[in-house]
Protein backbone atom coordinates (compact mmCIF):
# COMPACT_ATOMS: atom_id res chain seq x y z
CA UNK A 1 0.00 0.00 0.00
CA UNK A 2 1.55 3.64 -0.87
CA UNK A 3 0.98 6.59 0.99
CA UNK A 4 0.94 9.76 -1.54
CA UNK A 5 1.53 13.32 0.71
CA UNK A 6 1.71 16.43 -1.51
CA UNK A 7 2.96 19.57 -0.42
CA UNK A 8 1.93 23.17 -1.21
CA UNK A 9 5.26 24.39 -2.25
CA UNK A 10 5.51 23.89 -6.09
CA UNK A 11 2.66 20.85 -6.28
CA UNK A 12 5.71 18.51 -4.95
CA UNK A 13 4.39 15.03 -3.96
CA UNK A 14 6.07 12.36 -1.89
CA UNK A 15 5.04 8.78 -1.90
CA UNK A 16 5.06 6.35 1.24
CA UNK A 17 4.85 2.73 1.03
CA UNK A 18 3.32 1.19 4.37
CA UNK A 19 4.40 -2.49 5.35
CA UNK A 20 1.62 -4.85 5.46
CA UNK A 21 1.82 -4.36 9.69
CA UNK A 22 1.62 -1.14 9.43
CA UNK A 23 -1.28 -1.10 6.87
CA UNK A 24 -3.29 -3.50 9.60
CA UNK A 25 -2.27 -0.64 11.97
CA UNK A 26 -4.03 2.26 10.12
CA UNK A 27 -7.13 0.01 9.38
CA UNK A 28 -7.60 -0.63 13.02
CA UNK A 29 -6.97 2.78 14.02
CA UNK A 30 -9.73 3.97 11.44
CA UNK A 31 -12.23 1.32 12.85
CA UNK A 32 -11.59 1.92 16.47
CA UNK A 33 -11.87 5.51 16.32
CA UNK A 34 -15.32 5.60 15.88
CA UNK A 35 -16.00 3.13 18.74
CA UNK A 36 -13.79 5.07 20.69
CA UNK A 37 -15.79 8.66 19.95
CA UNK A 38 -19.04 6.28 21.08
CA UNK A 39 -17.86 5.11 24.15
CA UNK A 40 -16.61 8.35 25.55
CA UNK A 41 -19.98 10.07 24.55
CA UNK A 42 -21.83 6.89 26.42
CA UNK A 43 -19.23 7.73 29.27
CA UNK A 44 -20.11 11.68 29.33
CA UNK A 45 -23.78 10.88 28.99
CA UNK A 46 -23.99 8.46 32.18
CA UNK A 47 -21.54 10.84 34.24
CA UNK A 48 -24.01 13.94 33.21
CA UNK A 49 -27.31 11.71 34.16
CA UNK A 50 -25.30 11.00 37.62
CA UNK A 51 -24.76 14.46 38.35
CA UNK A 52 -28.07 15.58 37.12
CA UNK A 53 -29.71 13.33 39.88
CA UNK A 54 -27.25 14.16 42.50
CA UNK A 55 -28.22 17.66 42.05
CA UNK A 56 -31.79 16.98 42.46
CA UNK A 57 -31.09 14.83 45.82
CA UNK A 58 -29.14 17.88 47.21
CA UNK A 59 -32.34 19.93 46.18
CA UNK A 60 -34.77 17.40 47.53
CA UNK A 61 -32.58 17.46 50.81
CA UNK A 62 -32.14 20.95 51.65
CA UNK A 63 -35.68 21.83 50.80
CA UNK A 64 -36.22 18.84 54.11
CA UNK A 65 -33.57 20.54 55.77
CA UNK A 66 -35.46 24.00 55.08
CA UNK A 67 -38.86 22.59 56.43
CA UNK A 68 -37.30 21.28 59.56
CA UNK A 69 -35.81 24.66 59.96
CA UNK A 70 -38.98 26.43 60.12
CA UNK A 71 -40.74 24.24 62.30
CA UNK A 72 -37.39 24.82 64.87
CA UNK A 73 -38.45 28.16 64.55
CA UNK A 74 -42.01 28.26 64.84
CA UNK A 75 -41.38 26.01 67.82
CA UNK A 76 -39.18 28.12 69.34
CA UNK A 77 -41.35 31.37 68.59
CA UNK A 78 -44.08 29.03 70.94
CA UNK A 79 -42.24 28.86 73.29
CA UNK A 80 -40.73 32.25 73.36
CA UNK A 81 -43.79 33.56 73.62
CA UNK A 82 -45.09 30.93 76.47
CA UNK A 83 -41.75 32.31 78.55
CA UNK A 84 -42.71 36.32 77.81
CA UNK A 85 -46.52 35.70 78.78
CA UNK A 86 -44.97 34.01 82.12
CA UNK A 87 -42.56 36.63 82.37
CA UNK A 88 -45.21 39.11 82.15
CA UNK A 89 -47.36 37.30 84.47
CA UNK A 90 -44.24 37.73 86.91
CA UNK A 91 -43.92 40.86 86.05
CA UNK A 92 -47.65 41.53 87.70
CA UNK A 93 -46.45 39.75 90.66
CA UNK A 94 -43.55 41.83 91.34
CA UNK A 95 -45.57 44.56 90.72
CA UNK A 96 -48.15 43.78 93.36
CA UNK A 97 -45.11 43.10 95.79
CA UNK A 98 -43.98 46.56 95.48
CA UNK A 99 -47.22 48.59 96.42
CA UNK A 100 -48.16 46.36 98.95
CA UNK A 101 -44.75 47.38 100.30
CA UNK A 102 -45.05 50.70 99.87
CA UNK A 103 -48.53 51.07 101.41
CA UNK A 104 -47.11 49.22 104.49
CA UNK A 105 -44.35 51.09 104.51
CA UNK A 106 -45.88 54.37 104.56
CA UNK A 107 -48.41 53.41 106.68
CA UNK A 108 -45.05 52.46 109.68
CA UNK A 109 -43.88 55.83 108.56
CA UNK A 110 -47.10 57.44 109.96
CA UNK A 111 -47.36 55.45 112.88
CA UNK A 112 -43.48 56.02 113.81
CA UNK A 113 -44.06 59.70 113.27
CA UNK A 114 -40.91 59.59 111.25
CA UNK A 115 -40.04 62.45 108.59
CA UNK A 116 -41.90 61.37 105.47
CA UNK A 117 -39.13 62.65 103.22
CA UNK A 118 -36.48 60.65 104.81
CA UNK A 119 -39.13 57.24 104.27
CA UNK A 120 -40.25 58.51 101.05
CA UNK A 121 -41.37 55.09 99.53
CA UNK A 122 -43.14 57.06 96.58
CA UNK A 123 -39.48 57.63 95.05
CA UNK A 124 -37.76 56.05 92.76
CA UNK A 125 -34.38 54.29 94.62
CA UNK A 126 -31.10 56.74 94.75
CA UNK A 127 -28.52 54.54 92.31
CA UNK A 128 -25.13 55.60 91.04
CA UNK A 129 -21.56 54.25 90.44
CA UNK A 130 -18.92 54.30 87.84
CA UNK A 131 -19.31 52.75 84.01
CA UNK A 132 -18.30 49.46 83.92
CA UNK A 133 -17.89 47.02 80.61
CA UNK A 134 -18.94 43.22 80.90
CA UNK A 135 -19.50 40.83 78.44
CA UNK A 136 -22.78 39.79 79.41
CA UNK A 137 -25.00 38.70 77.20
CA UNK A 138 -27.98 40.55 75.43
CA UNK A 139 -30.99 40.15 76.17
CA UNK A 140 -34.47 42.10 75.57
CA UNK A 141 -34.42 44.99 77.08
CA UNK A 142 -37.63 46.15 77.71
CA UNK A 143 -38.75 42.73 80.08
CA UNK A 144 -34.96 43.19 81.47
CA UNK A 145 -35.28 46.66 82.37
CA UNK A 146 -38.62 46.07 83.99
CA UNK A 147 -37.75 43.31 86.18
CA UNK A 148 -34.22 44.96 87.21
CA UNK A 149 -36.17 48.07 87.87
CA UNK A 150 -38.62 46.07 90.22
CA UNK A 151 -35.87 43.96 92.07
CA UNK A 152 -33.91 47.24 92.89
CA UNK A 153 -37.25 48.53 94.21
CA UNK A 154 -38.10 45.40 96.01
CA UNK A 155 -34.45 45.53 97.17
CA UNK A 156 -34.35 49.36 98.37
CA UNK A 157 -37.56 48.47 99.66
CA UNK A 158 -36.62 46.08 102.02
CA UNK A 159 -34.19 47.96 103.74
CA UNK A 160 -35.85 51.06 104.17
CA UNK A 161 -38.39 48.90 106.04
CA UNK A 162 -35.67 46.75 108.33
CA UNK A 163 -33.94 50.30 109.13
CA UNK A 164 -37.70 51.66 109.92
CA UNK A 165 -38.29 48.08 111.52
CA UNK A 166 -35.20 49.03 113.97
CA UNK A 167 -36.55 52.65 114.79
CA UNK A 168 -39.76 51.28 115.50
CA UNK A 169 -37.98 48.66 118.32
CA UNK A 170 -35.64 51.27 119.52
CA UNK A 171 -38.53 53.68 120.20
CA UNK A 172 -40.91 50.81 121.26
CA UNK A 173 -37.50 49.77 123.86
CA UNK A 174 -37.59 53.46 124.68
CA UNK A 175 -41.12 53.88 125.68
CA UNK A 176 -41.09 50.31 127.49
CA UNK A 177 -37.96 51.16 129.72
CA UNK A 178 -39.47 54.84 130.41
CA UNK A 179 -39.83 55.39 134.04
CA UNK A 180 -43.45 56.51 134.03
CA UNK A 181 -46.68 55.81 136.11
CA UNK A 182 -47.86 54.16 139.63
CA UNK A 183 -46.96 50.48 140.85
CA UNK A 184 -50.25 49.57 141.52
CA UNK A 185 -53.78 48.95 140.11
CA UNK A 186 -55.60 49.90 143.50
CA UNK A 187 -54.76 52.19 146.29
CA UNK A 188 -54.13 55.39 146.78
CA UNK A 189 -51.12 57.55 148.23
CA UNK A 190 -50.53 57.35 152.01
CA UNK A 191 -46.59 59.15 152.38
CA UNK A 192 -44.92 61.33 150.48
CA UNK A 193 -40.97 61.93 149.32
CA UNK A 194 -38.61 63.82 151.79
CA UNK A 195 -38.84 64.36 155.78
CA UNK A 196 -41.87 63.11 157.67
CA UNK A 197 -42.86 61.95 160.98
CA UNK A 198 -41.61 58.35 161.60
CA UNK A 199 -45.07 56.37 162.31
CA UNK A 200 -42.97 54.54 164.88
CA UNK A 201 -40.62 57.07 166.53
CA UNK A 202 -42.25 59.80 165.53
CA UNK A 203 -39.15 61.25 164.69
CA UNK A 204 -38.90 63.79 161.66
CA UNK A 205 -36.96 61.13 159.65
CA UNK A 206 -35.95 61.31 155.58
CA UNK A 207 -38.15 59.26 153.40
CA UNK A 208 -36.74 58.09 149.99
CA UNK A 209 -39.90 57.19 148.50
CA UNK A 210 -43.67 57.60 148.61
CA UNK A 211 -46.46 54.92 149.96
CA UNK A 212 -48.97 53.56 147.93
CA UNK A 213 -52.08 52.09 150.55
CA UNK A 214 -54.39 49.38 149.33
CA UNK A 215 -55.74 46.28 149.97
CA UNK A 216 -53.99 43.37 151.08
CA UNK A 217 -53.21 41.21 148.53
CA UNK A 218 -53.14 43.62 145.80
CA UNK A 219 -51.73 43.62 142.29
CA UNK A 220 -48.25 45.36 142.62
CA UNK A 221 -46.76 46.16 138.83
CA UNK A 222 -43.67 47.03 136.97
CA UNK A 223 -43.70 50.72 135.81
CA UNK A 224 -41.10 50.58 133.34
CA UNK A 225 -39.72 47.16 131.56
CA UNK A 226 -36.08 46.16 133.02
CA UNK A 227 -34.23 43.25 134.63
CA UNK A 228 -35.04 42.09 138.13
CA UNK A 229 -31.48 42.38 139.86
CA UNK A 230 -33.21 42.00 143.29
CA UNK A 231 -36.13 39.52 144.58
CA UNK A 232 -36.16 38.94 147.99
CA UNK A 233 -35.99 40.45 151.87
CA UNK A 234 -33.92 43.75 152.25
CA UNK A 235 -33.44 44.77 155.93
CA UNK A 236 -36.50 47.18 156.20
CA UNK A 237 -37.93 46.87 153.17
CA UNK A 238 -39.34 43.53 154.54
CA UNK A 239 -40.08 41.60 150.93
CA UNK A 240 -38.15 43.73 148.18
CA UNK A 241 -38.34 43.84 144.41
CA UNK A 242 -35.75 45.55 142.80
CA UNK A 243 -35.42 46.39 138.87
CA UNK A 244 -33.21 47.90 137.02
CA UNK A 245 -34.41 49.69 133.66
CA UNK A 246 -30.89 51.22 131.84
CA UNK A 247 -29.87 54.19 131.07
CA UNK A 248 -28.84 55.15 135.05
CA UNK A 249 -32.84 53.90 136.47
CA UNK A 250 -33.76 51.44 139.04
CA UNK A 251 -37.02 51.29 140.75
CA UNK A 252 -37.63 49.60 143.80
CA UNK A 253 -41.27 48.06 145.81
CA UNK A 254 -41.24 46.91 148.85
CA UNK A 255 -43.01 45.53 151.97
CA UNK A 256 -44.37 42.71 149.42
CA UNK A 257 -46.71 40.26 150.93
CA UNK A 258 -45.59 37.82 147.71
CA UNK A 259 -43.09 37.81 145.59
CA UNK A 260 -43.95 36.91 141.76
CA UNK A 261 -40.59 37.51 139.95
CA UNK A 262 -37.04 35.86 140.48
CA UNK A 263 -33.63 37.93 139.86
CA UNK A 264 -32.85 38.13 136.23
CA UNK A 265 -36.36 37.72 134.61
CA UNK A 266 -36.78 40.42 132.03
CA UNK A 267 -40.32 41.92 133.07
CA UNK A 268 -42.44 44.80 130.90
CA UNK A 269 -44.33 47.56 131.47
CA UNK A 270 -47.03 46.75 133.85
CA UNK A 271 -46.24 43.16 134.23
CA UNK A 272 -47.29 41.60 137.86
CA UNK A 273 -44.24 41.58 139.86
CA UNK A 274 -45.61 41.16 143.37
CA UNK A 275 -48.88 41.80 145.85
CA UNK A 276 -49.27 44.45 148.19
CA UNK A 277 -48.46 43.40 151.70
CA UNK A 278 -46.71 44.77 155.07
CA UNK A 279 -43.31 42.71 155.64
CA UNK A 280 -40.60 44.19 157.18
CA UNK A 281 -40.87 47.65 158.87
CA UNK A 282 -44.49 48.54 157.98
CA UNK A 283 -47.60 49.47 159.83
CA UNK A 284 -50.06 48.08 157.46
CA UNK A 285 -50.78 47.11 153.57
CA UNK A 286 -49.16 49.33 151.37
CA UNK A 287 -46.45 49.42 148.98
CA UNK A 288 -43.20 51.75 149.39
CA UNK A 289 -41.77 52.80 145.89
CA UNK A 290 -38.57 54.20 145.69
CA UNK A 291 -36.37 55.70 142.07
CA UNK A 292 -33.42 55.83 141.33
CA UNK A 293 -31.55 57.69 139.11
CA UNK A 294 -27.36 57.25 138.12
CA UNK A 295 -27.65 55.50 141.96
CA UNK A 296 -29.54 58.69 143.77
CA UNK A 297 -33.25 58.64 145.02
CA UNK A 298 -35.37 61.21 143.48
CA UNK A 299 -38.97 62.01 143.93
CA UNK A 300 -41.04 59.58 142.30
CA UNK A 301 -44.09 61.64 142.40
CA UNK A 302 -42.00 63.15 139.57
CA UNK A 303 -42.21 60.29 137.64
CA UNK A 304 -45.99 59.22 138.63
CA UNK A 305 -47.52 61.76 135.90
CA UNK A 306 -44.81 61.38 133.49
CA UNK A 307 -45.42 61.80 129.86
CA UNK A 308 -43.55 59.97 127.12
CA UNK A 309 -40.95 62.59 125.32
Amino acid sequence: MNIIIVGKRHGESRSIRLSSAAKHMLLGLLFALPMAMGAAGYWLAERFTAEAALDSNAARAWERDLVDQRQELELLREQTDREMAALTVRLAELQGRVLRLDAVGERLVDSAGLASDEFDFAAPPAMGGPVTISDSIYQVPEITSALRELSDRIDSREQQLAVLDDLMAANKLSETTFVAGTPITKGWMSSRFGYRADPFTGRSTWHAGVDFAGKDGSDIVAVASGVVTWATDRYGYGNLVEINHGNGYKTRYAHCKEIKVSVGDVVRKGDLIALMGSTGRSTGPHVHFEVYKNGRSVDPAAYIHRRPR
